[in-house]
């Protein structure tokens, strides 16, 4: 591989991580909403069944089944980082 095509390669990356960052963003804005919600409602922060189905819908989406565990490893590790701003 040619250092222009690496060079390429990266500046792909760079605007995927741009639209990701915007869109962390916008779900944790959501997800702030939902903690205020379940602290007035007294409801805990951790919900299994959703964080399941979260994950089972997740799986759906990846086609590729070598990207699968590894898709799920980020939405559980999206999950947790969710919990901790909820508990902020």
């Amino acid at each position: 591989m040619k250092n222009d095509e690496l060079v390429e390669l990266r500046n792909q990356i760079d605007q995927i991580d741009e639209k990701m960052a915007d869109l962390f963003a916008q779900r944790m804005r959501i997800v702030k909403q939902v903690g205020e919600f379940k602290k007035t409602n007294n409801m805990p922060i951790l919900d299994k069944e959703r964080e399941n189905i979260v994950i089972e819908k997740g799986n759906k989406l990846i086609k590729d089944e070598n990207l699968k565990k590894y898709y799920q490893e980020f939405l559980i590790d999206l999950m947790d980082i969710s919990k901790k701003y909820q508990n902020e």
